[in-house]
């Protein structure tokens, strides 16, 4: 019982009709840019802008009086 389990995994019929897709060319890093910008640039952009969002929602609060700063 063994032995035909050696003799058919020894076969691998089942891993020729498989396309290879790790035969590929290795060339250089394609990098697709988004809006031309590396994405460490991005990533700083998104960080500015994150804390734009929370500087003015702060502000925003504080005007219209929903907080209030301890020492005042």
């Amino acid at each position: 019982m063994l032995d035909d389990l050696r003799e058919q995994a020894d076969n691998a019929v089942f891993l020729e009709d498989e396309p290879d897709f790790f035969d590929v060319e290795r060339g250089g890093p394609e990098q697709t840019l988004f809006l031309g910008m590396t994405p460490v640039q991005r990533f700083i952009i998104a960080v500015m802008a994150m804390m734009m969002v929370c500087i003015l929602s702060t502000f925003c609060l504080l005007v219209s009086e929903r907080i209030a700063l301890p020492f005042f």
